[in-house]
């Protein structure tokens, strides 16, 4: 079955980057997004970046756009999350996340549930 492993989390500095990996196994064609999501704590996760496997279109958060990216490897079995300029406010748990069907809201109406599979999360730490 689909499954999704992070990787690429640590702390640093505010200022600094960091960039973190999502692998993906058994998908197939049967994801169309993949999306970072985090989570701090005593805060509900939300959505940071998502990709449409197939299109390619990327959407990001507000507070995020301009210094984090989302892309994929060609062979799209990873997906990446580059984060620069970190803000301590970025400190969270983050995870990636995987949509079985082919239509999604923009990225602001996203919600966890419309995602079915995750995998276990990647501490970021900005200090």
């Amino acid at each position: 079955h689909v499954q999704l492993v992070e990787s690429g989390g640590g702390s640093v500095q505010a200022g600094g980057s960091l960039t973190l990996s999502c692998a993906l196994s058994d998908v197939r064609d049967s994801i169309f997004f993949i999306a970072w999501f985090r989570q701090a704590p005593g805060k509900q996760r939300e959505a940071v970046a998502r990709i449409g496997r197939s299109t390619g279109v990327k959407d990001y958060r507000d507070d995020v756009a301009g210094r984090f990216t989302i892309s994929q490897d060609g062979a799209k079995t990873t997906v990446y999350l580059q984060m620069n300029s970190l803000k301590p406010e970025d400190t969270a748990m983050y995870y990636c996340a995987a949509r079985r069907s082919p239509t999604l809201g923009t990225l602001r109406d996203v919600k966890p549930n419309d995602f079915t599979y995750w995998g276990q999360g990647t501490q970021v730490t900005v200090s």
